[in-house]
């Protein structure tokens, strides 16, 4: 009986094994090389993270001094945290240099206008008629002064931080009725009404009672100024889950689209209400107002135009 001899493998049998051989090897190498790639990434961005956070406390310093792109990173973000620091230095000594400029005003026109406030009353009471309405309008001149000069100590303190907010847990309801009755007689002398309404839910938030009614007060005054005689204006407040919502609505001469950026700037003015009293500080000092207090104010203008005020109604 005949032995059954082993076949030889064929040239193409071995050529496949030695292809899949190659395939799983570079698999493996491209497997592993992913792995290494992925590691380092990770590290990468555990480094960078470090570096953010060091340069944001202030405690960043270079740790690589070589060729690699760590190193080059480190030592821009370095240069840029010098020159940073650079500007953030002369930004404090500009702002240093106008606080003092604007407190050494105050100071050296604060004994000035109260005299003037002062002889012109009694100008009104002695002198005739024709001259009391002289004095009624130097009366008038000085009182504007005086609010622009407070106006721009207050910007000067708030940019500062001189003036330290306090926010506490208040009623809402009770700041948007108190706002409502000091604003109905400057309203009654242009046959203006105001409406003060409060949905129902939580009435508290947490402000800084006195600033913040004087944030509400500059936009109710803006309000009254540009409502047209006979209309009414509403001032609504909304409890919402994070904020208070305060509306300041009324149905004026509204505000152009391209002009809304623009009206918390500081001492803009629109061409349009150039006739009207005012110097462009009161929505300006209401915004930095509400900001360093959490909360944030939005504007929208059509047929009716409405400030919304955003108070945070939980502290942090």
């Amino acid at each position: 009986m005949s032995v059954p001899v082993p076949c030889e493998a064929e040239p193409m049998d071995n050529y496949m094994i030695l292809c899949s051989g190659l395939i799983f090897a570079a698999f493996l190498g491209a497997v592993g090389y992913i792995f290494v790639q992925r590691k380092q990434m990770e590290l990468l961005m555990e480094r960078l993270e470090e570096m953010l956070e060091a340069a944001i406390d202030g405690s960043f310093e270079e740790q690589h001094f070589d060729e690699s792109h760590l190193s080059s990173i480190e030592a821009r973000l370095c240069q840029y945290l010098r020159r940073q620091e650079g500007r953030e230095q002369e930004l404090s000594k500009e702002q240093g240099e106008i606080h003092s400029l604007l407190a050494d005003i105050s100071h050296q026109t604060k004994t000035p206008i109260a005299n003037l406030l002062l002889y012109a009353g009694l100008l009104s009471e002695q002198a005739p008629k024709e001259a009391g309405e002289l004095a009624y309008q130097l009366n008038a001149q000085a009182e504007k002064l005086k609010f622009l000069i407070d106006s721009l100590i207050k910007s000067s303190r708030l940019e500062q931080g001189i003036i330290q907010l306090s926010p506490k847990e208040y009623s809402v309801g009770k700041l948007l009725h108190e706002t409502a009755e000091e604003g109905t007689l400057l309203a009654e002398q242009k046959q203006i009404q105001i409406h003060c309404r409060i949905k129902e839910g939580p009435e508290t938030a947490f402000f800084d009672y006195k600033w913040t009614a004087e944030a509400l007060w500059n936009i109710l005054d803006n309000a009254v100024k540009y409502t047209h005689p006979g209309d009414t204006i509403l001032i609504q407040g909304s409890p919402y889950e994070l904020f208070y919502r305060i509306d300041i609505v009324d149905h004026g001469m509204g505000i152009r689209e391209e002009e809304l950026p623009k009206i918390f700037q500081r001492f803009y003015r629109s061409g349009r209400v150039r006739e009207k009293d005012g110097i462009g500080l009161g929505l300006y000092l209401a915004r930095e107002i509400i900001r360093a207090q959490g909360g944030y104010i939005k504007v929208t203008s059509g047929e009716e135009t409405v400030f919304s005020v955003f108070l945070p109604r939980r502290t942090g």
